[in-house]
């Protein structure tokens, strides 16, 4: 039951990926631009989380255990900072979408994603404890990681320095996404999904803030805010894709997680770059998506089975 909404889950980062990057061409250019689309997606997000919360007191209570926990020792500081990373995503759509193309930045985004997917759930990092090393997950992760050199490979006929850096900048936020969804999903299951989700935003919006200010510092210009609303709806879809993961993230653990919803986030990555910016696209990219759907497969199909009763889960 449970697949088909990681399915769609993924579907929506690639869309945000690229309502991301269209306002930040938008606002004006350099990195200024970018910071400025990062703040005002993960604001409105925090808008909206804040209504959400303010207006059921179980939120509420939520919130305020959660703050409460953390000035007493009860939660260390390290276990709210998942916002961090998903910050750090949220600056490099507007890095990095347009010079790498929708379906191309995902790829490298999976991929970073599945390997530290693979190595939190090892380590016992996310809500449902170790999960060890398959033969399934390590072909998952490998494959993700071939396809990102594909599409590396891609952006140019010889990859340069600027194309590999670029190419980091998913690659590492997909890293810390996973992350962010083992923190989170500790989080939840002391003070429920809405609470987590509104932290991560707040953390985020703090961060992104000083990320802005000191994009001031490097060249570039501002030129207004666009009158286009659907540029003003990233925030409400990462609300969406972290409070959703945050509850899956109990039921299938960190590498899974990422691994399905990557299916929804490279096949509609090809599709907006087919509709959006066909000459993006190559046949790299088609074969760095098959690549990693194949990863995809394997991994969750040759997943161990499920303990049995009584039997204590791996």
């Amino acid at each position: 039951m449970t697949i088909p909404v990681l399915f769609v889950i993924g579907a929506l980062v690639s869309i945000q990926s690229k309502i991301n990057s269209e306002l930040a061409q938008q606002l004006g250019s350099g990195l200024r631009a970018a910071a400025l689309s990062a703040v005002i997606s993960f604001g409105s997000g925090l808008v909206l989380l804040t209504v959400i919360v303010l207006s059921h007191r179980t939120n509420r209570r939520g919130v305020a255990a959660l703050y409460r926990g953390v000035a007493r020792g009860e939660f260390p500081v390290w276990l709210i900072l998942g916002g961090l990373a998903g910050a750090l995503f949220v600056a490099s759509q507007g890095l990095a979408v347009g010079t790498l193309g929708v379906a191309l930045f995902i790829v490298a985004f999976v991929a970073g994603q599945s390997t530290a997917g693979l190595l939190v759930d090892h380590h016992g990092f996310g809500p449902g404890g170790p999960r060890p090393v398959s033969v399934g997950r390590i072909i998952g992760a490998a494959l993700a990681v071939v396809a990102v050199a594909l599409s590396a490979a891609g952006v140019g006929a010889t990859i340069t320095g600027l194309a590999i850096a670029v190419a980091l900048l998913p690659l590492i936020a997909g890293m810390g996404t996973s992350v962010q969804q083992g923190l989170n999903g500790r989080v939840a299951l002391r003070v429920g999904s809405w609470p987590t989700t509104f932290n991560n935003f707040l953390i985020g919006v703090i961060g992104l803030l000083v990320y802005f200010a000191l994009s001031l510092l490097a060249p570039g210009e501002l030129v207004g805010l666009p009158r286009t609303w659907w540029l003003y709806l990233g925030g409400a879809i990462g609300l969406v894709f972290i409070w959703a993961s945050s509850i899956l993230v109990r039921i299938h653990g960190v590498l899974i997680l990422s691994l399905c919803s990557i299916a929804g986030q490279v096949v509609s990555a090809i599709v907006i770059d087919l509709v959006s910016a066909p000459d993006e696209l190559t046949g790299f990219s088609y074969a760095a998506a098959a690549i990693t759907l194949a990863g995809v497969a394997i991994a969750t199909l040759l997943r161990p089975r499920p303990a049995r009763a009584g039997t204590p889960r791996p």
